[in-house]
């Protein structure tokens, strides 16, 4: 991968992003795609709000405001809170797994793959911090249906490990588990920013126990595997009215 690759994550955005603004008077889009938009803006509200306020502390009330779209609108989408943010959260990181999906594919071997997925992995967080704090960060108290969603997504990450080498059952668990627990204290930390400097010391972590520490000592001295991964963040506010 030598493009940068535009993340279209959960957070890049304002929810009030002029872009999407849904005018008054009469209008040429369908009531599904007014709904499709206001579920995008929800999507980008929420992820601000909750790494804002917390997940305790963040009301659909100011959700919808960070939106711009009213109360009736949100329950038209979402259940209540909870039912958002998860909703949200799948949403975010099957964007994330396709990204890391793609650089993988794209690498002609699989400790190529696999650093590149890391990579894309820290930048894309690195680029979007507010949804690395909610993902990451606030999902702990979003309640057990958001860290079952959690485990689930951690099982999908052994994917970038089918090509390895053998080892013994459970070292893969381990080793994500390891993996997502530094870039955790990271975000915990406040220090989402650093996330793409650790990809040296996290690519040695992940490839030593298939490689030896010789063999992935040699994979940091490889050539970088791509570009950072940059999302667009919207820098604009709007007072026009949303619906």
């Amino acid at each position: 991968m030598t493009d940068a690759v535009v993340s279209p994550l959960p957070g890049a955005r304002p929810g009030r992003d002029p872009a999407r603004a849904i005018k008054r008077g009469p209008r040429s889009m369908t009531p599904e795609a007014v709904a499709a938009r206001q579920r995008e803006r929800l999507y980008d509200a929420l992820v601000h709000t909750v790494a804002e306020k917390g997940y305790a502390n963040a009301r659909v009330s100011d959700i919808c405001t960070a939106a711009g779209v009213t109360r009736p609108a949100f329950y038209a989408l979402f259940a209540g809170k909870e039912d958002a943010f998860l909703d949200t959260y799948r949403h975010g990181t099957g964007v994330l797994l396709s990204l890391m999906d793609s650089s993988y594919a794209a690498a002609g071997d699989w400790r190529t793959g696999a650093r590149a997925a890391l990579k894309v992995l820290l930048d894309v967080l690195a680029s979007v911090p507010a949804f690395a704090t909610m993902a990451i960060v606030e999902i702990d108290a979003a309640g057990p249906l958001a860290r079952r969603e959690r485990a689930e997504l951690l099982g999908r990450f052994a994917r970038f490990f089918a090509d390895a080498p053998p080892v013994p059952d459970g070292l893969v668990e381990t080793v994500v588990g390891g993996v997502y627990a530094t870039i955790y204290r990271h975000v915990a930390g406040g220090r989402v920013a650093d996330l793409p400097g650790l990809l040296p010391m996290l690519g040695y972590f992940m490839m030593a126990p298939f490689l030896g520490r010789d063999g992935a000592a040699a994979e940091l001295a490889a050539p970088p595997v791509g570009e950072r991964v940059v999302a667009p963040c919207a820098t604009s506010d709007t007072d026009e009215v949303f619906h």
